[in-house]
This record gives structure tokens, sequence and C-alpha cells, in this order.
């Protein structure tokens, strides 16, 4: 099996993890745009950490035979800052366009506050006039009136269905994204979230139809071999591997985009000797 993982925060991950990533099987991640766990204060964080997404993250991915693809978005527990987030706002269109962006995101509701609202509003703006798909946070707190809004909104936008990724949802909400035609993310957790036995539910309930499954994997209790132990477990309760190779394999690249994936000879990536690469090579005042 081969697996891409399509929502998950390498950031706050070690060089450990993605060799462990590796080994377990995961040749490609999406790495969303996210809330760092800490409010930032100033756009420079934003600009910086923006890049590190399209400059460091592959880099250090690589090393450990790993693809490395992001999405950019003012992620929603960022957008009640309306001023900070006006200025980010204002940034964002010259990140879109990058070489290895594939979605933009994750953006959407937190507190489904009004300030959330006109940023996420903005944002599906952005995505559309940038032709990329968007991916949809679903706040943790009131999900179903969180989810129900957002995809209002996109209806009444005119959005394809089929250019939508409705994240981190669970049995509360799987039925109604499938029925409007969106595309179902679901974010597997040790603890919170989703466990592999409830998504085993979900999947046998409702196929692998624009069903997708991720880690997310990020500050908090979470594991990034998740989509792999994830699909081990489907085998185990009778899920054949055709299936199972769609749902980690096939989806996530029919969702995003072969161009914009753009990926080599996945199965040829091998790690480099990351030993010899200390990545301060990459500073210019740490060069000479």
């Amino acid at each position: 099996m081969k697996y891409i993982d399509p929502h998950t925060h390498c950031f706050s991950r070690t060089t450990d993890d993605y060799q462990a990533m590796y080994l377990a099987g995961i040749r490609v991640v999406v790495e969303p745009s996210f809330w760092l766990g800490q409010p930032r204060t100033s756009v420079g964080t934003f600009r910086d950490y923006f890049s590190s997404l399209l400059e460091f993250e592959p880099s250090r991915a690589a090393d450990f035979g790993i693809h490395h693809r992001c999405t950019i978005g003012l992620n929603p527990k960022e957008a009640n800052d309306e001023a900070l987030a006006a200025e980010v706002l204002e940034i964002l269109p010259e990140f879109l366009s990058r070489e290895g962006v594939v979605a933009i995101g994750e953006l959407g509701y937190d507190l489904l506050t009004d300030a959330e609202e006109k940023a996420y509003i903005k944002q599906i703006e952005m995505g559309l006039s940038h032709n990329l798909p968007i991916m949809v946070h679903t706040p943790h707190r009131d999900k179903l009136r969180g989810t129900i809004r957002s995809m209002d909104i996109l209806k009444d936008m005119d959005v394809p269905e089929n250019q939508v990724i409705i994240d981190h949802s669970t049995e509360e909400t799987t039925a109604l994204i499938l029925d409007r035609g969106y595309w179902a993310g679901h974010t597997v957790y040790p603890e919170t979230k989703l466990t592999a036995e409830r998504f085993a539910n979900l999947f046998f309930d409702f196929g692998n139809e624009r069903m997708l499954l991720n880690s997310s994997a990020d500050w908090g209790k979470s594991d990034p071999l998740n989509v792999a132990k994830t699909a081990v477990y489907l085998e185990s309760r009778g899920a054949n591997l055709e299936d199972l190779q769609r749902l980690v394999w096939d989806n996530p690249l029919n969702f995003f985009g072969l161009h914009r994936m753009n990926l080599p000879d996945v199965l040829g990536a091998v790690p480099s000797d990351a030993s010899s690469r200390t990545h301060s090579l990459i500073r210019p005042e740490l060069a000479k």
C-alpha cells in the first residue's frame, strides 16, 4: 500500500515522525496552513510561516523520501483579530499561485462569528479566482451548525461541489456533506475527533466515494501514522485492498488534481542521507 495523508501538520512534527511515515508507506503529505498554538501578532509572522510551508518544509520532507504539498489560507481561529486578518488576506494572493500550493485553506468557522464569516467569504472568492480547490475547517464546537452554514455559503457563491472538501467530519455531518455533493474529510485521532473504529463504521456505511482520511497530526495528542494504521484496521474489518488504495491514494489525487500535485516517481522516492543536511545551509548568513 502507498499512502497520501491529505491533511497533516508537519510543522509540528519531528524528523523521527517523517522517518516513521516513510516506513509506514506514506509517500505524499498535504500540509494545510493552521493555527500555531498561540495568537500571532503581526502579518510578518504569517508571511514567514507561509514561506516555510513552501520552501523549508518540502526540503525537510524530501530528506525522508516524502513529497510535500500545502494549502495556504487564514485559519478561522485567527480571523477574529479583524485588523490583522485584513493584512493577512491582503498578502494571501501572492502565495496562492506558488508551486506546491494545491488548495486554499484551512478556512471556515471556529466560533461562528461575523468576522470568521467575512474572512471565509473573502477566501472563497480568492480560491475561485485562482482556480484552487477549497479546504473547509468545521468547528470543534457546534459542528453541525458550522458545517451547514459553511455549505450554505458555498452554494450561495456557486462554488462547484467537487472542488470543496469539508474536513474534520464526524458521524454528525458525513451524510449531509456527501448528500450535497462535497468531499468529506475525516480526521482520526487517538482520542478526540474520530477513532479508527468510528471511521470504519462510516467507511462501511458510505463507501469510499468522495471520502478522504487524514491524521491532522498537529500540536495535540495525535499520530502522524493514523492514515496507515486506520487502513490496516479497515482491512482487518474486511475492506478489500482495492477500495482502501482508492481511499488513501486515488481520492486525494483526484480531489487536489494531478496537475497541482505534480508528483514525480513516488515509488522511486528514497530518503537522502539526512544526517548530512543541517538545513542551516539554506540560510545565506550561515552558508559562509
